[in-house]
């Protein structure tokens, strides 16, 4: 019955194109296919993780990383079951799990490398050191519609520093708002989300990014199958990217800015578009189902939107795009919109209606998730 509430969260599965570009996602949504974690798990590690060094630690993962894409294709076709592999001492998950561990005391998770050493109570740029907090989590019936109900978990603090910001008292004012959680605490709310329903486990923001050695240690006791979704800036560094993809099933990754000197003045970051783009591409050509969210701001189509939906429409083919139409001025632009005049109002009709007519002039797939 509480589908009553979303229907088009069961009409949308009708539609060829978004079975099609979310194969996978909806093979392991209906218990079909094991989600990506569990695969690592079953492939071996046999070396001492603690006597190696990072970047012999990088080694063995490039090498597992080519053993998870040949049993991962096998199960994908119907050729192997998850089953059929032994569960062993150490894992490929464990590998990623040092790893994170080893990058925390020099934090890269994100383009801004700060290099502080978290795990000995340092700062970076989120204002973290070691610990995660979650401000909610709980069943989300407002994502698009073949991921509701989502099983969305908050975490405090970003990397971003939006001056538009709609959920900046999580990740701007109070980036250690919420509960503490360790490892284990995480998985329980995950099996929890999963076991009363939810369609997949949403790690969203404030940002996940800062949380990476959390969210990955807790697959550890995670053993419930369930898609997991990385909903993202998509600020992270390639260590990162690298990290998560054979972990997650599908991506719901932001793509804002088509300027650099846009994202520079509104989010405080650099290198936007290169780094974004890099992200999104090697996710994509990793072959992961994506939904990619463009925010349309008000007189931002020109510098943002257009050149934001092109290169979507060349380089990420396979792709469903929500382009959206959610835009308020809210937290400093809100207080002080006269620093802000560009996008101190809400987009017209008239706009959104000029990016969805470039998006199908592009060839876009956006009408099923828009």
């Amino acid at each position: 019955m509480y589908y009553a509430f979303r229907p088009d969260a069961l009409l949308v599965w009708r539609n060829r194109e978004v079975r099609s570009r979310l194969s996978w996602y909806l093979s392991v949504m209906k218990n079909e296919k094991p989600a990506k974690y569990l695969i690592c798990k079953r492939i071996p590690v046999e070396v001492d993780l603690k006597k190696l060094s990072e970047d012999e630690l990088w080694n063995e993962h490039e090498a597992k990383a080519k053993e998870f894409r040949e049993i991962y294709e096998k199960i994908a076709r119907g050729k192997m079951k998850l089953e059929e592999l032994s569960k062993p001492e150490v894992s490929f998950l464990d590998l990623k799990i040092e790893i994170t561990k080893r990058m925390l005391t020099h934090c890269n998770f994100c383009e801004r490398r700060c290099g502080v050493n978290r795990a000995k109570g340092e700062e970076g740029v989120c204002r973290l050191d070691s610990r995660s907090y979650v401000s909610s989590w709980f069943h989300h019936w407002g994502e698009e519609a073949p991921l509701v109900p989502s099983g969305t978990i908050f975490f405090s603090s970003c990397n971003f520093r939006c001056v538009f910001c709609q959920n900046y008292d999580i990740s701007q004012v109070h980036p250690r708002g919420g509960v503490q959680v360790t490892a284990r605490e995480l998985a329980r709310m995950q099996e929890i989300l999963r076991k009363e329903g939810v369609k997949n486990i949403n790690y969203v923001g404030g940002e996940p990014t800062p949380n990476l050695h959390t969210i990955v240690e807790s697959l550890r006791y995670l053993d419930v199958n369930v898609p997991l979704l990385w909903n993202s800036n998509m600020y992270c560094s390639l260590e990162t990217i690298k990290i998560l993809l054979e972990i997650i099933d599908i991506g719901l990754p932001d793509f804002k800015y088509g300027s650099n000197e846009c994202a520079e003045r509104l989010s405080m970051v650099k290198n936007y578009f290169e780094v974004v783009s890099r992200n999104h591409k090697i996710m994509h050509d990793y072959g992961i189902d994506m939904i990619i969210r463009h925010l349309v701001m008000p007189n931002h189509l020109e510098c943002c939107t257009k050149p934001v939906l092109a290169w979507i429409a060349k380089n990420l083919p396979r792709s469903l795009v929500n382009i959206m139409g959610q835009y308020r001025p809210e937290y400093k632009v809100a207080w002080e919109p006269s620093k802000y005049p560009d996008i101190a109002r809400r987009p017209t009709a008239k706009e959104m209606e000029e990016a969805f007519e470039y998006a199908e002039k592009l060839g876009i797939c956006y009408k099923p998730v828009s």
